[in-house]
């Protein structure tokens, strides 16, 4: 339970994500926010660690960093720019649901109805979280949020089929390092070179870099090693969440019964998500051995050597009274 709260915190923090930029980064930015969020950080972490990839690791790095942070955020960004009202958040809730299939293709993890109807609830309720009802489809951005949903999707399965003996925070590294690299010549190419920077640009990417790049990349990636992906996957939902809750208590936007209503359907897929096949059968041999358990102690005592039970266990059948 704790490595679930832990990883929690994750995309808790992204979902401040959006506050962040448009109060304390300059304006129409993201690429350039993007990349100082990921490459300082990660550079930071190899100095630290002192560790570099070695093997297939330094291709393995490139593709994992890719698709967590490289390939994702600027189809994230994109479809937010080309998705009016929240569309983009809503077609990126699929997430789950493509994490599920990619785990049963290669992780031989089997999709449950749980979790196929949990995915599809956790949809409806980004939608009713975010999306408005005078939002327009466009071909262009639908298909960059589904690339993003599938480009994370796949970098979270990926991430829990390669296991590094490398420490965590040396893997997180590699990967922000790789992910800022990719994203280097993109920014460069669309959003052209960085303006000055005020102090209160660099506390934002400050807060980007430290709080919402390094730590929460290193805590979101343990969670890959220790919990099924479907578990953390479902987490992520929690952003969305996080960031119409900042809005509504900083910003002061408006919160209708709808998205209230959103949010709980939400948190109830996230909650569901988290209850595996394995714990419904540890629950159901709890149960049976509660029912049955007195009853498999005493077919155990009676079966045991009269010499070896415990004093006040033998069997009463052969206890004689003594003549008068």
């Amino acid at each position: 339970m704790l490595s679930k709260w832990v990883t929690a915190f994750a995309p808790a923090v992204w979902g401040t994500t959006y506050f962040v930029t448009t109060e304390y980064l300059p304006p129409d930015r993201p690429l350039l926010a993007s990349v100082l969020r990921a490459l300082p950080a990660g550079l930071l972490l190899v100095a630290v660690t002192r560790q570099l990839p070695r093997g297939d690791w330094w291709w393995r790095s490139l593709v994992l960093g890719a698709l967590n942070i490289g390939v994702f955020l600027p189809l994230l960004f994109l479809a937010a720019y080309r998705l009016p009202g929240g569309v983009a958040a809503t077609v990126g809730a699929v997430q789950p649901l493509v994490v599920a299939g990619l785990a049963a293709l290669l992780l031989g993890q089997r999709m449950t109805t749980r979790t196929a109807l949990a995915a599809i609830a956790g949809v409806v309720g980004v939608a009713l979280l975010v999306l408005r009802a005078d939002a327009r489809l466009d071909a262009v951005g639908v298909a960059a949020a589904l690339g993003g949903a599938v480009a994370m999707a796949a970098g979270v399965v990926l991430s829990k089929r390669w296991t590094s003996p490398a420490p965590l925070l040396a893997l997180t590294g590699w990967q922000l390092v790789a992910g800022g690299v990719v994203l280097l010549p993109v920014t460069l190419l669309v959003e052209g070179l960085p303006p000055a920077l005020t102090a209160t640009n660099v506390g934002g990417l400050a807060y980007l870099g430290t709080i919402g790049g390094a730590l929460a990349y290193a805590l979101w990636f343990r969670g890959i090693r220790v919990l099924p992906a479907t578990q953390v996957t479902f987490l992520g939902l929690l952003s969305p969440v996080v960031a119409t809750l900042v809005g509504w208590l900083v910003l002061d936007q408006g919160l209708s019964a709808l998205q209230v209503l959103g949010a709980v359907v939400v948190l109830g897929a996230l909650v569901a998500a988290q209850k595996t096949q394995q714990q419904k059968g540890e629950a159901m041999r709890i149960t049976v051995f509660g029912a049955f358990g007195s009853v498999g102690r005493r077919v155990v005592e009676e079966a045991r050597p009269p010499s070896s039970r415990p004093r006040g266990t033998r069997s009463r059948k052969r206890r004689t009274s003594r003549p008068s």
